[in-house]
């Protein structure tokens, strides 16, 4: 399989090491992971701000870049939703306000091949044991994109609970969102803020060391929240905990 990772904006920003995680990972499993230099923003941005067409032209883009790959894999729930179920809407959309299918066209080979880190782990590679190593307590918090929009469901636990050394405890109110939400955040802050601290509280009364989620916006808002809050818990993202080994906990 030739295998992109598609690391998103968030990530290429704010979080690189989460993308260096998936590629020590995905790398530990015998998979060649390549890193195309050309990717930019998915459009997700654009398109959930009401900007519909001007998520096309990146929308495009991305489908030119991943255009020679056998699967794209990406850590983040949200811009794998905005692939798997939104560019799909965005043809439909085009061909109804008679701009032909063109788009369409351009976006639909990308969109079955496009994964969260996860689904590729669990239903491409047929695995849930990655070798991995990580001694800390966790609870998991399933975020609003993996678990509404991909329907993860159990995968990122199962992932969790094959991992040696780790303790995972049940979160609260696991499904409830975190309040981030993208712009909402910025638009609804109180409303955000109070949907944060429910969730870091609820966290909190686990017990864990390390919160976890398969997407880094959310972790942001949470971890953020965190801080405020002088929890001493930590957001970590599931592709750094699933890239642990015992060796590296040694060095």
């Amino acid at each position: 399989m030739r295998v992109a990772l598609f690391l998103t904006c968030v990530n290429d920003t704010l979080y690189p090491d989460t993308g260096r995680a998936v590629v020590r990972l995905l790398t530990r499993l015998g998979v060649d992971v390549d890193f195309p230099m050309a990717q930019t923003c998915c459009g997700q941005a654009h398109y959930n701000t009401g900007y519909r067409h001007e998520a096309e032209p990146p929308a495009r883009h991305f489908a030119d870049v991943f255009a020679p790959y056998d699967a794209v894999v990406t850590p983040s729930g949200s811009c794998g939703a905005m692939v798997r179920e939104l560019y799909p809407r965005m043809g439909e959309r085009a061909r109804a306000e008679g701009r032909g299918d063109n788009l369409a066209a351009t976006l639909a080979p990308v969109v079955p091949k496009t994964y969260e880190l996860t689904e590729f782990l669990v239903d491409v590679l047929g695995v849930t044991d990655v070798g991995a190593y990580y001694p800390h307590t966790v609870t998991y918090h399933p975020t609003c994109h993996g678990l509404r929009s991909l329907g993860l469901g159990d995968r990122p636990r199962r992932l969790l609970e094959a991992v040696k050394g780790l303790e995972l405890v049940e979160l609260p109110g696991a499904e409830e969102c975190c309040g981030f939400g993208g712009t909402f955040a910025v638009k609804n802050a109180d409303v955000s803020a109070a949907m944060g601290v429910d969730k870091v509280r609820n966290a909190e009364s686990t017990g864990a060391d390390v919160l976890c989620a398969a997407d880094n916006s959310c972790l942001m808002h949470i971890g953020g929240t965190m801080t405020r809050l002088r929890t001493g818990m930590r957001p970590v993202h599931i592709a750094e905990i699933l890239a642990g080994t015992e060796e590296a906990a040694t060095v």
